[in-house]
């Protein structure tokens, strides 16, 4: 099997600190490219209005901050040398980790086995179990070393 793509999802949580490390090895190995993904979105919750209005500024402070996180990671990722992109995106976290694996013919896709909160799970199902099921190429799940 040839590793020459590598989708890593990044949530900032712990888990996903460790997919990345995970992946920079992968990448290093094989001589592979590392694309980031990270996506932002407003949960639709059970008994909230259709239309719920935020301030326009709302969705520009969670952009901004997520994408100076996210910078943090990519300059982590190219000091061990390994070529990175990263795409940040407004979407469900599933999707935009499919529609990049799609977009750049990942080999792989490297993700935490869980993200930054259990309350996710129940209410939008687990992210990695919808990658895992839906995904156009292997995933590896990496688990944190403390097991919650």
């Amino acid at each position: 099997m040839k590793i020459r793509q590598v989708v890593v999802a990044v949530d900032f949580s712990e888990h996903a600190t460790r997919a990345v490390q995970a992946a920079i090895e992968l990448a290093k190995r094989y001589d592979a490219s590392l694309h980031l993904v990270h996506a932002y979105h407003m949960p639709v919750l059970v008994g909230m209005p259709d239309e719920v209005a935020l301030p326009p500024d709302f969705w520009t402070g969670v952009k901004e901050a997520a994408s100076k996180r996210l910078d943090q990671v990519i300059a982590n990722v190219r000091s061990a040398g390994v070529r990175v992109t990263a795409h940040l995106r407004e979407a469900n976290p599933s999707d935009a980790i499919l529609d990049v694996a799609r977009e750049t013919g990942a080999d792989l896709i490297v993700m935490g086995t869980r993200g930054l909160t259990g309350l996710k799970h129940v209410l939008l199902g687990s992210v990695a179990e919808r990658t895992l099921r839906l995904a156009p190429c292997s995933v590896l799940t990496v688990k944190s070393e403390s097991v919650t």
